[in-house]
């Protein structure tokens, strides 16, 4: 299990600024290694309660909060990630379990029981509020990335684009999903992540571009049409 206690600012951008702050931060971070051109696939399954209590504790702001997930890089990939943010404060949480391909399957199929394979504190944890709280998967979410990274107090830039959805089909390693626009594709949203603080120079790089923070969550975008929340 891993583990990231970090702060987490997002910025909502248009698509001319991802491919300014592109170059100018790809100048003085790292870029990360699976960039590319034109950045590379992240896709998520979320799940959330049968009354989506996730959901509407983050539109109503609720401080102490969750959101639970499997996240893969590619529909080949034989392996998954589940991961638990949950907000506490300024700070998010993060915890990541790697999981194989076969036990994701069962989990996108709302079968909880692999996680008490592992041997980790953290997947019985999971499995506990999986089936306490009856979650059920919800909706997948794909975009593209690109990411920039400085290792001084772990600040990590990512810029999200081509924001897509699905809350038709849970299968995650799918390579046809049929998706909708979670986020027109004129806008993306910018991540901002550190530990302590944000080092002058990138604060000023980042300041350069005409940006708004915002709360907006990927999971809010891809269930808002279905909930009727207009976000």
């Amino acid at each position: 299990m891993n583990e990231v206690l970090r702060q987490e600012k997002k910025y909502l951008i248009n698509i001319m600024d991802v491919g300014r702050m592109s170059g100018f931060l790809e100048k003085v971070m790292s870029k990360d290694e699976h960039n590319g051109y034109e950045g590379y696939a992240v896709r998520s399954l979320y799940f959330d309660t049968i009354d989506n209590m996730d959901f509407w504790d983050k539109i109503n702001g609720i401080e102490k909060r969750r959101k639970m997930r499997l996240r893969i890089y590619g529909s080949e990939s034989q392996y998954a990630m589940f991961e638990m943010k949950q907000k506490e404060g300024m700070y998010q949480k993060k915890r990541s379990l790697k999981v194989s391909r076969e036990d994701a399957e069962s989990l996108s199929n709302g079968d909880y029981y692999p996680l008490l394979k592992y041997s980790d504190p953290f997947a019985a944890e999971c499995y506990g509020l999986l089936n306490s709280f009856c979650y059920k998967p919800k909706a997948i979410v794909e975009y593209k990335r690109k990411a920039y990274i400085a290792k001084e107090n772990h600040i990590r830039v990512t810029l999200d684009f081509n924001i897509m959805a699905t809350e038709a089909c849970y299968d995650i390693f799918s390579p046809n999903l049929k998706m909708y626009p979670a986020l027109d594709r004129f806008n993306a949203v910018m991540e901002v992540k550190y530990n302590g603080f944000l080092l002058s120079y990138i604060k000023d790089l980042l300041n350069s571009v005409n940006k708004s923070e915002t709360s907006v969550s990927k999971y809010c975008l891809a269930r808002g049409a279905c909930l009727k929340y207009y976000l």
